[in-house]
C-alpha cells in the first residue's frame, strides 16, 4: 500500500519571510490590518516549495532517504511533475540530487518562469544547464493543447523505464490542470467543458477532481503504472482538504477504485447528465486496467512500487501561521484547515463567532452557541472543533489575553450567477464583511481571505481584507454591494473601494494548499486595542 507521510518538523528551520509586507499592501493600516496580513504572509511562507522538499529529502552519499525508506543512486534517477509549485520543488530536487538526475520533465502554469524572475524568486527556477525540461501551460488555470503536450511528454518518459530506475514525481495544487491526456475518445475540449459546468454549477474540488480521474489516461494511479516496473516516489504539496491522495491531482500515483455510478452521482446532483457529450459516456462504460472491476483483480499490482509523501499542507500553513501570531502578540486559535461549503454559510460561521467573541460572558445569548454548532455540517467542520474553539474564546474572555488570532483554512465553494471578476476569497471576505457591518454588537474584528498561491480566481489578487465598516465605507463611496454579490464582482468591487487598498496582492507565491482564513478578534469594541 502506498504509505502516506506528513511533514511538519521544519516549522523551526523557516528562512526570514520572502513575501514583503511592503508588496502585501499599500494603504495606511492599522495594528490589526497589519498583523493580518504578516500572518498570511507568513502561512505562505511556511509551505514555500524549496522549504518542504528539502525537509523531506535525505542525501546521505548514494543513499537517498525519503518518507522513512531509503534508495540507491546510480545515475538512475529521473523526474516528472505538475502543478503551480513544482517549478521551486525541482529547483530544490536538483540541488540536492541533480547528480544522478538523468532526465526530468515538468508541466508549470503558464508564464511562471517569467513571473518568479520578475519577483526576484531565483531560487525557485532551474539553472541553465538543468537536466529538466520546463513546458509551460494551462494559461488561466484551464488545461489546454500546452498542457496535454506536456502531458504526452511525461507519459512517454514514465513509458520508457525500467526496474533499475527510480521516478520522483513532484505533485502540487493546480495538477489536474497540467495534466490532462483525455481518453479517447474524448476530446480536451469536450473534457474541459465538462468541468466548467461543473465549476459553474458549485463542484468542490472533490467533485472536479473525481470526474478528471475517470475520464483520463494518466490520472487515477495511470501515471505509477506506466512507470512500472520503476520505483516511483511521489512528493506531494497537498491542495486538497484532508490531503486524499487519491484526489490531488486527480491522484495519478494512486490506485483508483473509481465506478462509474459515482460520477454519474455527481453530475446528476448538478443536473448535468443529460447535458453532456456522447463520447463521455463512451469513456465510462469502458473497463481500464486500474478501473472498476479489474481493479479487484489486482488489488496491489498498481501501487506496490510506489510511495507518496505528503510533504506540505493547509494544517503545516496554518502552524506556522499560529507560530506567527504569537510573535505578533496575538492568541492563535486554529479552528480547521477542512473549510468548505458555500461561501454564505461560511461567512456566516465567522460573522456568528465574531458576535460570541465580543459578548460579556454573563450576557451571551444561549442560541449564538447552538447555531454555530448547527453551521459545522454546512461549512465542514467538526462539532469536535467548534466546541474546542468556543471553549477558548470563553477562557480568553475571562483571562484577558488580549487580541485573539483565529485560523482556518479550506476551499469554499461559490455559485456563479453573474459574469463579473472575483473568485471565493474575496467573495468570502465580502460576505464576512457584511456580517460584521450588521453585528448588533460591533466586534471591532478584522477578517482576511487569501489563496496561498497568490490568485484568487481570473484576478491578480490573492483575496481581500474586511471589518466592521465595509458597508459606511461602501454606502459613502456609492457602492452597491449587493449588485456587486448577484454579478459574481468581488474584485470589481474591491478594487474601487478606498482604491483598491483592501485587496491582498502578494504575487505569485509559487506554492499552493488552497485558502488561509485570518480573523483578529480585540477583546472588547469598547477597547483601544492599537
Amino acid at each position: 500500500m502506498a504509505q502516506i507521510i506528513a511533514l511538519s518538523r521544519f516549522l523551526h528551520l523557516q528562512h526570514p519571510l520572502r513575501v514583503s509586507l511592503a508588496s502585501l499592501c499599500s494603504r495606511s493600516m492599522s495594528s490589526l490590518d497589519t498583523r493580518a496580513r504578516a500572518v498570511f504572509s507568513a502561512a505562505v511562507e511556511g509551505v514555500q516549495p524549496d522549504i518542504v522538499v528539502h525537509m523531506s529529502l535525505e542525501r546521505h552519499g548514494d543513499k537517498l532517504l525519503v518518507g522513512g525508506q531509503s534508495f540507491t543512486l546510480t545515475n538512475n534517477l529521473y523526474l516528472v511533475g505538475f502543478g503551480k509549485a513544482v517549478l521551486g520543488m525541482a529547483a530544490e530536487v536538483e540541488r540536492i540530487v541533480g547528480d544522478h538526475l538523468i532526465k526530468g520533465v515538468i508541466s508549470v502554469p503558464h508564464g511562471i518562469q517569467k513571473t518568479l524572475h520578475n519577483h526576484g524568486k531565483e531560487n525557485m527556477l532551474l539553472e541553465n544547464n538543468s537536466r529538466i525540461t520546463v513546458m509551460e501551460g494551462a494559461k488561466n488555470n484551464l488545461p489546454d493543447a500546452d498542457a496535454q503536450k506536456s502531458a504526452e511528454c511525461i507519459r512517454e518518459l514514465a513509458s520508457g523505464l525500467t526496474e533499475k530506475d527510480l521516478l520522483l514525481v513532484l505533485i502540487s495544487g493546480g495538477g489536474s490542470a497540467l495534466l490532462p491526456a483525455p481518453a479517447p475518445p474524448m476530446s480536451l475540449q469536450e473534457k474541459q467543458d465538462v468541468t466548467r459546468k461543473l465549476a459553474a454549477a458549485g463542484a468542490t474540488i472533490q467533485e472536479l477532481n473525481t470526474v478528471r480521474r475517470a475520464l483520463s489516461l494518466l490520472k487515477g494511479g495511470s501515471l505509477a503504472q506506466c512507470a512500472k516496473p520503476a520505483q516511483v516516489v511521489a512528493l506531494i504539496l497537498s491542495d486538497v482538504i484532508g490531503d486524499p491522495l487519491d484526489l490531488i491531482a486527480s491522484g495519478p500515483t494512486v490506485r483508483s477504485d473509481f465506478k462509474p455510478e459515482e460520477v454519474w452521482a455527481i453530475l446528476d446532483r448538478y443536473k448535468l447528465s443529460y447535458s453532456l457529450p456522447s463520447s463521455m459516456n463512451e469513456v465510462l462504460s469502458k473497463a481500464r486496467p486500474h478501473y472498476g472491476s479489474q481493479v479487484q483483480e489486482q488489488p496491489e499490482e498498481v501501487q506496490d512500487h510506489v510511495l507518496n509523501v505528503v510533504i506540505g499542507s493547509n494544517t503545516i500553513a496554518l502552524e506556522c501561521a499560529s507560530r506567527k501570531a504569537v510573535e505578533l502578540g496575538l492568541r492563535p486559535i486554529i479552528l480547521s484547515p477542512g473549510v468548505c461549503g458555500d461561501v454564505h454559510s461560511v461567512a456566516r460561521l465567522y460573522g456568528l463567532l465574531s458576535r460570541f467573541a465580543c459578548f460579556p460572558e454573563k450576557e451571551t445569548p444561549p442560541e449564538l452557541a447552538a447555531e454555530i454548532l448547527q453551521l459545522g455540517p454546512e461549512v465542514g467542520v467538526e462539532s469536535w472543533d467548534l466546541c474546542r474553539t468556543i471553549n477558548m474564546l470563553v477562557e480568553e474572555r475571562k483571562e484577558d489575553w488580549g487580541v485573539t488570532c483565529l485560523l482556518a483554512g479550506g476551499e469554499p465553494t461559490v455559485q456563479l450567477t453573474g459574469k463579473g471578476r472575483g473568485g471565493r476569497n474575496q467573495e468570502l471576505a465580502l460576505r464576512v464583511g457584511l456580517e460584521l457591518s450588521s453585528d448588533e454588537v460591533k466586534s471591532g474584528a478584522v477578517f482576511l481571505s487569501g489563496g496561498t498561491d497568490g490568485q484568487d480566481g481570473p484576478t491578480e489578487a490573492a483575496g481581500a481584507l474586511t471589518d466592521g465598516e465595509l458597508m459606511k465605507e461602501a454606502m459613502s463611496q456609492g457602492l452597491d454591494i449587493d449588485g456587486f454579490l448577484t454579478n459574481n464582482d468581488s474584485f470589481t468591487f474591491f478594487s474601487q473601494l478606498s482604491e483598491g487598498q483592501w485587496l491582498l496582492k502578494p504575487g505569485l507565491t509559487g506554492t499552493n494548499v488552497m485558502d488561509v482564513h485570518a480573523m483578529l478578534l480585540p477583546p472588547s469594541p469598547q477597547r483601544d486595542f492599537q
